[in-house]
């Protein structure tokens, strides 16, 4: 099944590859703000249906583009499909993207391929066989300090994404650890914290497609991944978080109060914070107004006494002219 996997991601790859040496005409549609789709991601997951399906008839899809409209409706084994994740950096030319395939067995991860077409970098895992780039078998970093990790993550970007909060996130993540990263593309991010690139991840807002590949390859190379609170059943929550088992069990201290499945205590705490940020984002503002307002009236009394300055000079007449 793995092997069938990797065909269908490389033959995504192909795909994205040629696309990209032309980026600019490539057709390019928004699902949402900020939320944009290609004919290439369209192309792409075909050519990966197409496989997976030719090999498999009687499995089950669940794509990013086109759901759950391909294959078989009530089927343990499920294809969990992102043909090009990193949509944004693509139509940019920005060259962070990759295709991922993950296949669920009753709803677990057990086979997993991320493809990064722009490096030639292929990810893949096979439960309890270990994880491996390149077929180099990979581990998560050994760092056991915050610290002095490098941390990825996402930052939101569509309508109703809950950005202060994330900022309040990302405040206390940057001032704890060595360097946080944002490249932009979850599965990437995910393979990258399996091979030890980054120390630890972590985003809101995903989905199952963004996450089920990425996080077997994790679990594989030794690493833990879960919700913010800790929880390992994280794949339809909308929260993620990977790492090896200490830099894990760090960014849960840190975060878990920012989870959805927080106790009344820790949000009520966020919410206080929040308030008081809005307070004094308020009170610069006005201040800011004040000194606005000020400004006017201080250059203008400053004009009209260099005016009447200048008429007493003229006034006194020019000593030459006697």
């Amino acid at each position: 099944m793995l092997n069938v996997a990797v065909k269908a991601a490389r033959a995504a790859g192909a795909i994205i590859n040629r696309a990209a040496l032309d980026v600019e005409s490539v057709r390019v549609s928004a699902k949402q703000t900020n939320d944009f789709v290609t004919e290439i991601d369209q192309a792409a997951e075909a050519a990966i249906i197409e496989t997976l399906l030719t090999a498999y008839p009687g499995h089950g899809i669940l794509a990013e583009e086109s759901g759950s409209e391909h294959g078989a409706k009530d089927s343990e084994f499920v294809w969990i499909i992102d043909p090009l994740d990193g949509t944004t950096n693509f139509i940019h030319g920005f060259p962070v993207y990759c295709v991922s395939i993950a296949l669920a067995v009753r709803g677990k991860v057990e086979q997993a391929v991320v493809y990064d077409p722009t490096r030639n970098d292929l990810f893949c895992a096979t439960k309890g066989r270990g994880a491996y780039m390149n077929d180099r078998r990979i581990r998560v970093a050994k760092r056991s300090q915050l610290k002095d990790c490098l941390i990825s993550t996402g930052f939101p970007y569509r309508p109703g994404d809950k950005l202060k909060t994330y900022l309040n996130m990302l405040g206390e993540v940057m001032t704890q650890c060595a360097g946080v990263r944002r490249p932009g593309a979850a599965a990437l991010d995910l393979a990258y914290t399996a091979a030890g690139f980054n120390d630890g991840f972590f985003e809101s807002n995903l989905k199952p497609w963004d996450v089920a590949a990425g996080s077997l390859l994790v679990t594989e190379a030794g690493g833990l991944v879960g919700n913010y609170t800790g929880e390992a059943d994280f794949m339809n929550q909308g929260e993620c978080i990977a790492a090896n088992p200490r830099i894990y069990a760090q960014l849960v201290t840190t975060l878990g109060k920012y989870s959805k499945f927080a106790g009344a205590g820790d949000k009520a705490s966020v919410r206080q914070v929040l308030l008081e940020d809005e307070a004094l984002a308020r009170t610069a503002d006005d201040s800011s107004s004040d000194e606005v307002t000020a400004a006017p009236k201080t250059l203008l009394k400053g004009r009209k006494s260099k005016a009447a300055g200048a008429a007493n000079t003229a006034s006194a007449g020019d000593p030459s002219e006697f």
